[in-house]
C-alpha cells in the first residue's frame, strides 16, 4: 500500500448528496442479507458500573451508540487525536498479512533477548500464543538496554490495556501490531476496530468481558458528555452533547473507502465497518480472521484503503438532516432495550 493512493476530499454539499442518494438506492442494508500516548490513560480510574451502563447503549446493528434520541460513534480522527498519533496516513494502516515473522522472532526483535529465552516463556492460552506480564516486567526492571526497556514497557501497555484478551498476558496478534509500529503503521484504526467488535459481542450476548481499552473509550465519552452517570444516560438529548470535543482540531473526516459505502476497519483479530456520517446500516461488515476466505477479504479491504473519500473539516457542523431524522424514526431498534437504573 505504498503507491497509488487516490485520496479525495469533498465538500459538505457533495457528501450530503452522496449519502442521501445512497440511502434512497440501497435503503438500510448496503450488503446482501441481514445486516502515542498511552501511559497517561493508565491514570484513568474505570468505574465498572458506569462502563457497563454505557456499553448497554451500543447498537451492534448500526455500529454506534444509540442513547435516547442521539446516535454517536467514536471516529478514527478522534482516536488518533486521543492517542496523539502522527497525522493519520491511509497508506500506513495495519493489515494482517499472510507471511509474517513468527511470534518468537518478533519478540526477539522487540526485547533483544535470545531465542532460547523467548521460547521458554511462550505460553498457549486458548487459541493464541502469549507471553506473560511477569516475564516482561522482569525485563523492564533488569534489561541493560534502556531503549529495549521502553519498548517492552510499551508492548506491555498494548497487551494489558489496549488489547487485554488474555488477562496478565500479551498475545501474538498484539505483538504483530506492535512490531509494525516501528514502520510507522498507525494503530488508531485497529484499536477502534477491536473496540467496536468487542462492544458488539458483549451487547449481542448480553454479557462478557470487554476486550478493548476502557480508559480510552471513557476519555472519549467524558469529552462528549460533560456530566454523565447511569441516570443521565437514559434521558440524554442532543442538547446534552458536546458534539465536537474541545481538544479536537478541525480537519478532514474519512467517511468511505474504495467501492464501499462506509469505512472498513482492520483490527488485529477481525474487521468491522463503521459509518461516521451515521446514515447507513453496516450489514455483514464484520468478520474474524478465520475461515477459508478471510485472507481474500483482508486483501479487498486493504486495496479499498488505496482510495479514500474525506469530508472537509471546515464544512463540518453538529447537525442532522430532516431526511435522517425521518429515517431514524422509522428504523427498527428492537435490539436496544431501554435499561433501567436497577439493570444498569
Amino acid at each position: 500500500m505504498e503507491n497509488g493512493l487516490l485520496d479525495r476530499v469533498e465538500g459538505n454539499a457533495n457528501v450530503y448528496r452522496w449519502s442521501e442518494q445512497t440511502q434512497l438506492e440501497k435503503r438500510d442494508s448496503i450488503a446482501a442479507g441481514y445486516m502515542s500516548e498511552l501511559s497517561g490513560y493508565t491514570r484513568i480510574s474505570v468505574d465498572e458500573r458506569l462502563f457497563r451502563a454505557l456499553a448497554q447503549f451500543w447498537n451492534p446493528a448500526y455500529s454506534c451508540f444509540t442513547v435516547g434520541e442521539v446516535d454517536l460513534v467514536p471516529t478514527i480522527e478522534e482516536y488518533t487525536a486521543l492517542l496523539r498519533c502522527p497525522k493519520f496516513q491511509v497508506d500506513r494502516i495495519y493489515s494482517r498479512t499472510a507471511n509474517v515473522p513468527t511470534f518468537w522472532k518478533k519478540l526477539m526483535t522487540i526485547t533483544g533477548m535470545s531465542e532460547q529465552w523467548i521460547t521458554a516463556r511462550i505460553k498457549e492460552k486458548g487459541e493464541c500464543k502469549c507471553i506473560s506480564w511477569d516475564a516482561l516486567k522482569c525485563l523492564i526492571l533488569t534489561h541493560p538496554n534502556e531503549t529495549k526497556k521502553v519498548d517492552v514497557f510499551a508492548l506491555s501497555l498494548y497487551g494489558l490495556m489496549i488489547f487485554p484478551r488474555a488477562l496478565g498476558y500479551v498475545d501474538e496478534a498484539t505483538t504483530d501490531l506492535f512490531h509494525r509500529l516501528g514502520k510507522r503503521v498507525t494503530s488508531a484504526p485497529a484499536i477502534l476496530a477491536e473496540t467496536f467488535r468487542s462492544l458488539g459481542t458483549c451487547r449481542r450476548a448480553g454479557a462478557g468481558r470487554f476486550v478493548g481499552c476502557a480508559q480510552l473509550l471513557l476519555a472519549w465519552f467524558y469529552s462528549h458528555f460533560q456530566f454523565i452517570d447511569r441516570v443521565i444516560c437514559q434521558n440524554l438529548q442532543s442538547k446534552d452533547i458536546e458534539w465536537r470535543a474541545p481538544w479536537m482540531i478541525p480537519g478532514e473526516i474519512l467517511y468511505r473507502c474504495g467501492s464501499f459505502d462506509w469505512v472498513l476497519l482492520l483490527g488485529i483479530w477481525g474487521a468491522i465497518g463503521y459509518a461516521p456520517l451515521l446514515v447507513l446500516r453496516l450489514a455483514q461488515s464484520e468478520f474474524v480472521y478465520r475461515g477459508a476466505d478471510y485472507k481474500k477479504k483482508v486483501g479487498e479491504i486493504s486495496s479499498a484503503w488505496n482510495k479514500t473519500c474525506q469530508l472537509k473539516g471546515v464544512a463540518i457542523s453538529p447537525a442532522t438532516t430532516p431526511e435522517y431524522v425521518e429515517w431514524r424514526g422509522r428504523r427498527i431498534n428492537d435490539n436496544i432495550p431501554k435499561p433501567s437504573v436497577e439493570r444498569a
